[in-house]
């Protein structure tokens, strides 16, 4: 007995060993303490996408069980892969910015079937696949300019708080000037509003996990006014839904969604991207202003918006949120495995989530939020330079205004090519913005009509 006692205690230390060593905890030194500590940080500050996601795809028809379990499956995906072969502490989830575009634009604005959409999710995830393995990649960073990129990230901010503000009713349809106030007297609104107050002051106060604390007492305080019920049961068995394989790869390609998968692509790209450069910045683990292992943390997120289109979601990204985490001292994968491990935990909670969901004053607030967050990005731009501060005002400005992130970056392509043109500096240009800005006007001037 001694005897078997002292072999499984050498077991249980080498496997030990052998998770540390595999990590790195000593060369980023670490300990497991404290990459668990970031692990349920990130994880706390990133729930409310369980809640938010499902919310704002289920507005196109889709199951909202079947979003649920997807959500958690492609960010478990994610996290794993990020985690265990890129061995970042970057968290992998389904982007908000992109559940906005796909459920608001092109499924509820355009009309295209969510079926379709998920096709042109798929696809587009296909795409960024393949070109993680290549240089191309970094050749289509490139060619987009740094003001266009900056222009675009506040753009989508702008657009999901726009979104935030309409959900909230605090922003209503007016038939004199389009939009205007709502009535502050609308249970929706005001409810909406001590929400987004109360998110705003855990956010200042920097408690940990704010916006999904904030959902959670905003929750608690309507439950108390009568505006939510209680389900009857609070755990559930995980449902695949109606949404597990659903994408209509063949109605995206017949019906010409190339920009839509286009503007996936791109937005998927330059948000992830530029999320795991600065995360990997606050961390410490860039090596002479170059990214050790991209491929793999590339392919974390591909990987995941690619499963996540299959069980029937909107693309995944990075998450800044990861940021709290490396705050807390998390420094490699190891974070990313807790994270992975607390989602599996969260898909027996769907009935509480879904009655959380319907509530706008819960989610809403959030989104205003997020959409501040993604402001700071306007501050990078060179405000005195015209010929790159226009087109990014453009994009910025049109893609609240045209409901449209695919209309706003090609206007802004466009702009920013003719006015080089025009300014005598073609060289300036990448030879891939001449590319896209033809693509962009035979999809303004010749598939519109």
């Amino acid at each position: 007995m001694v005897l078997y006692d002292s072999i499984q205690n050498k077991s249980q230390k080498g496997f030990v060993m052998s998770i540390k060593e595999y990590f790195k905890f000593e060369e980023r030194k670490t300990s497991y303490f404290t990459e668990t500590l970031a692990g349920f940080t990130t994880f706390l500050t990133m729930a409310y996408i369980i809640i938010l996601n499902p919310s704002v795809l289920s507005q196109t028809g889709m199951d909202f069980n079947g979003v649920f379990f997807a959500t958690i499956i492609a960010t478990i995906v994610g996290c794993l892969f990020m985690g265990i072969f890129a061995n970042y502490p970057i968290a992998i989830a389904p982007g908000l910015a992109m559940n906005a575009y796909f459920s608001f634009v092109v499924v509820i604005s355009m009309g295209i079937p969510w079926q379709e959409a998920l096709g042109a999710v798929f696809i587009s995830a296909l795409i960024f696949l393949i070109l993680s393995l290549t240089s191309f990649r970094q050749a289509v960073i490139n060619a987009i300019p740094a003001s266009m990129k900056e222009g675009i990230s506040a753009g989508i901010g702008l657009f999901i708080s726009f979104v935030g503000l309409q959900s909230a009713h605090i922003i209503v349809a007016s038939p004199a000037t389009l939009v205007t106030l709502g009535n502050f007297t609308d249970p929706v609104t005001y409810m909406s509003l001590i929400g987004l107050f109360i998110s705003i002051i855990l956010v200042v106060n920097n408690v940990r996990g704010a916006l999904f604390l904030g959902m959670i007492i905003t929750s608690i305080l309507s439950f108390l006014f009568g505006y939510i019920s209680l389900p009857d049961t609070i755990f559930s068995t995980p449902e695949l839904g109606n949404t597990f394989m659903q994408m209509d790869i063949m109605g995206a390609i017949s019906h010409n969604l190339y920009t839509i998968i286009f503007t996936f692509f791109i937005v998927t790209l330059f948000d992830t991207t530029g999320t795991m450069l600065g995360i990997a910045k606050q961390a410490g683990l860039m090596k002479n202003d170059t990214f050790p292992n991209v491929k793999s943390a590339l392919l974390a997120d591909s990987i995941a918006s690619l499963v996540g289109s299959i069980f029937g979601t909107s693309p995944t990204s990075a998450y800044v949120e990861s940021g709290s985490g490396v705050a807390s001292g998390g420094r490699t994968g190891f974070v990313n495995v807790i994270i992975a491990l607390l989602f599996l935990l969260m898909l027996f909670t769907a009935p509480i989530a879904k009655v959380l969901s319907i509530v706008p004053a819960v989610t809403a607030p959030a989104l205003i939020i997020v959409g501040f967050y993604m402001m700071s990005s306007l501050s990078r731009i060179n405000w005195d330079d015209m010929q790159e501060a226009f087109p990014a005002f453009l994009i910025f400005l049109m893609m609240p205004l045209s409901y449209s992130i695919t209309d706003a970056v090609g206007i802004g392509i466009i702009s920013y090519c003719l006015i080089k043109i025009f300014s005598g500096k073609i060289k300036q240009v990448h030879p891939l913005l001449y590319v896209f800005m033809l693509l962009f006007i035979i999809q303004f001037v010749v598939l519109s009509n």
